[in-house]
């Protein structure tokens, strides 16, 4: 299956409720990012491919470089080595890359700009928000940064091309090489929860639920 194909396919789940934990219990549970990975919006879900970021850990920097590897549906995907306590991301940078097509970015580290990015609809993961930005506004560098390579982002391996999906619960990825596997058993998940919500509503009681799904 093509990338825009399973892009497509996820993107049909969007408006599934608690959808990162139904992803999650599609992998088996795996592929959960910390959770003091949170959204700058809990109103939006964010799905997409992923572009990977690797800063220097004590030397962060504007990852602007980015730009020359995404395209539309990306997430840009960063590892910021936990630092809560400078941004990797700010509201102007949201921008560059909304207009590029990106959906968002998930970022293991801290970002700033939260009201602007919230405006604008780029939805940010991190760990933190604060007003210090890195020092490349005053020192001009932004080369010790290494981009699409594997990364490790809030616990979990990411490299470029694999799939991320984020809500007000956390933030889950898929790898590449799992999509279509879970792509077909999200769906169906998705369905079966509509249906046992609709069941519960109509009075139906656990057994009744357990004998015809299986699970709660």
């Amino acid at each position: 299956m093509e990338d825009k194909e399973l892009l497509d396919g996820f993107d049909k789940l969007r408006g599934t409720l608690s959808l990162s934990a139904v992803i999650a219990d599609s992998m088996g549970r795996a592929g959960v990012m910390v959770s003091q990975i949170k959204p700058i919006d809990p109103t939006l879900q964010l799905i997409g491919r992923a572009v990977t970021v690797e800063l220097t850990p004590g030397d962060l920097q504007d990852p602007l470089g980015v730009l020359d590897y995404v395209s539309q549906g990306d997430v840009i995907v960063m590892n910021a080595h936990g630092d809560t306590e400078t941004s990797a991301l700010g509201g102007l940078m949201g921008a560059l890359f909304k207009l590029k097509g990106v959906r968002g970015a998930v970022i293991d580290g801290a970002c700033r700009d939260s009201d602007e990015n919230r405006l604008q609809g780029f939805q940010v993961f991190s760990r933190s928000l604060t007003p210090r930005g890195t020092h490349t506004m005053f020192s001009g560098r932004k080369t010790d940064i290494r981009y699409q390579t594997p990364i490790v982002c809030g616990g979990v391996s990411v490299s470029p091309g694999d799939y991320i999906f984020g809500d007000e619960l956390g933030v889950v990825v898929v790898p590449k090489a799992r999509a279509v596997e879970v792509l077909k058993l999200a769906t169906e998940q998705a369905d079966r929860e509509a249906k046992t919500r609709e069941k519960i509503q109509n009075g139906w009681t656990v057994q009744q639920i357990l004998d015809e799904f299986g699970r709660i």
